[in-house]
């Protein structure tokens, strides 16, 4: 059967790297799995100013690391891969990726959420050609261009606020006329001489043949049609969690969060799960190191209950 390990964690942002460092300095045996860079959107997110400790705010690829630092130092494992198997082994938990497989006595899972696409035309043929759902990995490809942000959240005009750093000109699109974003960030995106916010308005088409050249749009309300030229569009409408590997698995809402108790356990024995995955009020870089912390603590008892 080859190694077993105590606990597997899938998934490296602040909730797997948190439950990995309890965990460790818990002395199980732990590895973590992470598909890209440990960190998740934390990772890709260039300045977090909600998180304490840190009055001036701290660049996101800055905390990841410290994150994932200090639960290696402790002794957590990191690989990468994704995961795409999750299935029972007698008394045990089986997790593959790839062309890899190993055994564990639980899991948790933290494997965060992904955007939701808009499903347009043009903009799956696009993407990575001006199509972007990551500002900060890409808004250096925009300088002194004319981009559009869709959305109206926090995500949204806080990379619209970021890509003001490279971009001529940001047009924040959203399709009602008033944006849900916290009101600190409304008054910033209000304060940007570089941002204009095209109200009651929905993107139905992305246009260009080898990159992006504009945006159709329609007035949600008159419904009038009209292209924006653009050399780029990124997409924050909303973020859908990653459970795949749970259908079938463990209860999930119907939005495809799982569904967990106070202690981050799931309705599979040994399979427990933190952060934005859960079905939950807040998600939040705190409220996921939590998550993560106390996962780590409900295996350590759920371990000791099995050699009772």
């Amino acid at each position: 059967m080859g190694t077993i390990y105590d606990l597997v964690i899938v998934g490296g942002g602040p909730a797997g790297l948190t439950a990995g460092l309890y965990a460790s300095r818990g002395q199980l045996k732990t590895l973590l799995i992470e598909k890209m860079i440990p960190g998740g959107q934390v990772a890709s997110t260039f300045l977090v100013e909600n998180y304490p400790g840190f009055p001036e705010g701290v660049p996101g690829m800055d905390l990841s690391q410290a994150m994932e630092n200090q639960a290696k130092r402790f002794g957590l494992e990191v690989v990468t891969g994704t995961v795409d198997h999750l299935a029972p082994n007698e008394k045990l938990w089986e997790v593959g990726w790839e062309d890899k497989k190993v055994t564990a006595r639980a899991v948790i899972v933290a494997t965060g959420v992904e955007p939701v696409k808009l499903c347009i035309p043009g903009e799956e043929e696009l993407k990575g050609r001006g199509v972007s759902y990551c500002a900060t990995c890409d808004g250096a490809f925009f300088r002194d261009q004319d981009v559009g942000v869709v959305g109206g959240g926090n995500s949204a005009v806080d990379e619209a606020l970021f890509l003001t750093r490279f971009a001529r000109r940001v047009h924040l699109i959203h399709r009602r006329h008033a944006l849900r974003a916290e009101k600190i960030l409304q008054d910033r995106a209000r304060r940007n001489e570089k941002i204009e916010i095209l109200w009651d308005t929905r993107v139905t088409k992305v246009l260009g043949q080898t990159g992006v050249e504009g945006l159709e749009l329609e007035n949600s309300k008159t419904r009038e049609t009209r292209v924006l030229p653009v050399n780029g569009v990124f997409f924050y409408i909303g973020l859908k969690p990653i459970t795949g590997i749970l259908e079938g698995v463990a209860k999930l809402d119907r939005a495809g969060h799982v569904i967990t108790d106070e202690n981050m356990a799931t309705s599979a024995s040994g399979i427990f799960a933190a952060g934005d995955v859960r079905h939950k009020l807040l998600r939040q870089i705190a409220t996921a190191v939590g998550d993560g912390a106390t996962a780590a603590f409900a295996v350590e008892r759920y371990l000791e209950s099995l050699s009772l």
